[in-house]
């Protein structure tokens, strides 16, 4: 048996193509159109929301977070000001031979099998590894490799009808969104520091090679959250930290870089020693490592990679990536944890004349930014591939029951004698609550392997027994098992169930 995060990526790539997850953009109709665009089929987008139902449950709501939405072009002054337009690149290395464009670190990532600081190299030291380490192109196979030379990433656009060269950029990130946006939001909110806000958006960049499915694309989502706080004053989360007293978080810390050891500290160690700088970003980092344990992620599968200098983004002091482990994948980041300082206000204040400090009792104060950063696209694709179950019989998505598409499909046991009309009212009552799938087509094996391949925790049968004593079965996802229930009882029991209860307690 296939068990989560085993060898499975192409299958579970192919699957969610078939049965509606996401696939490739335009490439039906379309072979040459580019690559790193992708669709999100039903199902996929079902997900999708319940994910970011749940973040905004169990994250803005209890921590007071000011959702906003900005616009996805912005002026290139923001990018100026935020450093975009002078930090925001990648090596990009062409192959002599097929003139491919790869980037060189990603290159190196693969021949090595492990992550490569390579900011601190020069362009020439970069080309010299590369071709020291025989490091051949995965198109055709060649190791003859041009000159290096950057490339920014972002998208620039001429914008009017009178612009005649670029004076906008799609943003690749929506920080930039909150932190122009921060002062007027603040005011309005009647703010007070620390201030919490967030975004859910769309952000482009311009990769050179996309790759891997949702992993590596040129159009992807975030979910960001931005907390401006009085960096003098971080004590308001000395007692939030209360919550987590003994939980422990897991790091990959630079120094065990090279041996890949991860240290396991509670939040009490981690604050006192330092590591994590104050009860704020500690708090945070427990935050979002308990939360994807709540996606359904094991924790052992969970690490804090530390980032070293040149490693770093040119915005951050501190820095860590939320990475999970799959076999296929390796550790990938999930979520950039990113303690910027002052660096976007002070940019702003520097490039647009005006003064974005907010009174505090203890005077004016240039808020600090601290930024956790969900990749969602990549989250969904590792939910899959840690869900992904398969055996001699069957596949299927043990998905996460409040995760999971939908909650529970409906079958006639066969579609005559009155038994599809039944099944129509049964899943009619049922759809007022739960996301319901009905079906009636083929035999009642392969409707339960079709809901099995999507995640569905649980399906409800009608069969000729319901017409006599007014009961159903309600099959389990994960174990097949099949319990009897009475139809007046069905709700609170698919209710009990998707809330985590074993089958036969619902």
């Amino acid at each position: 048996m296939t068990g989560p995060g085993a060898s499975a990526f192409n299958e579970v790539v192919a699957l969610a193509a078939r049965r509606g997850f996401f696939w490739p953009s335009s490439r039906d109709l379309y072979s040459d159109a580019p690559a790193g665009f992708w669709v999100y089929g039903p199902l996929g987008l079902r997900v999708k929301n319940k994910i970011i139902d749940m973040w905004r449950r169990r994250i803005l709501a209890r921590e007071g977070a000011q959702e906003i939405e900005t616009p996805s072009v912005l002026p290139l002054k923001v990018f100026e000001a935020s450093g975009h337009l002078e930090h925001f690149f990648d090596r990009l290395v062409e192959c002599g031979r097929c003139h491919s464009r790869l980037r060189a670190d990603k290159l190196l990532e693969e021949a090595t099998g492990s992550q490569i600081s390579l900011e601190g190299l020069s362009d020439e030291e970069l080309h010299d590894l590369l071709v020291g380490r025989g490091v051949r192109c995965p198109v055709c196979g060649a190791s003859e490799w041009t000159g290096i030379r950057r490339f920014n990433l972002m998208f620039t656009l001429a914008v009017g009808a009178e612009a005649e060269s670029p004076n906008a950029a799609l943003r690749p990130e929506t920080t930039q969104g909150s932190v122009v946006e921060f002062k007027r939001t603040f005011t309005v909110s009647r703010g007070k520091l620390p201030f919490v806000m967030a975004q859910v958006g769309r952000v482009y960049r311009n990769e050179i090679s996309p790759r891997r499915a949702l992993l590596r694309m040129r159009e992807f989502q975030q979910l960001e959250v931005h907390v401006f706080f009085d960096p003098e004053d971080t004590s308001a989360y000395e007692s939030k930290l209360a919550e987590f007293s003994g939980y422990r978080l897991r790091f990959l810390r630079g120094e065990d870089r090279e041996t890949g050891e991860i240290t396991e500290m509670t939040v009490e160690e981690a604050l006192s020693s330092g590591y994590t700088v104050n009860p704020l970003i500690t708090y945070w980092l427990a935050l979002y490592q308990r939360f994807f344990e709540e996606l359904g992620f094991p924790r052992d599968r969970l690490r804090y990679r530390e980032l070293l200098e040149g490693e770093k983004a040119h915005y951050a002091l501190v820095h860590w990536d939320l990475e999970v482990y799959t076999e296929d994948l390796g550790w990938v980041e999930l979520v950039n944890n990113a303690y910027r300082t002052d660096y976007d206000l002070s940019g702003h204040s520097r490039v647009s004349g005006v003064d974005l400090s907010v009174d505090t009792p203890r005077g004016k104060v240039l808020p600090h930014l601290y930024e956790p950063s969900i990749g969602i696209d990549r989250v969904i694709l590792h939910l899959l591939l840690l869900s992904y179950r398969r055996d001699e019989r069957r596949v299927w998505l043990a998905l996460p029951r409040e995760l999971a598409p939908y909650d529970v499909a409906v079958f006639p046991l066969v579609k005559k004698d009155g038994l599809p009309e039944r099944a129509v009212e049964v899943a009619r009552r049922l759809s007022r609550e739960f996301a319901v799938f009905y079906d009636d087509k083929g035999s009642i094996g392969k409707r339960y392997r079709r809901m099995d391949e999507v995640g569905t925790p649980a399906c409800v049968t009608v069969d000729h027994r319901t017409l006599e004593d007014s009961t159903v079965t309600i099959r389990d996802r994960d174990t097949m098992e099949q319990v009897r229930v009475p139809e007046e009882r069905l709700a609170d029991s698919l209710r009990r169930f998707l809330s985590g209860a074993d089958l036969r307690e619902a």
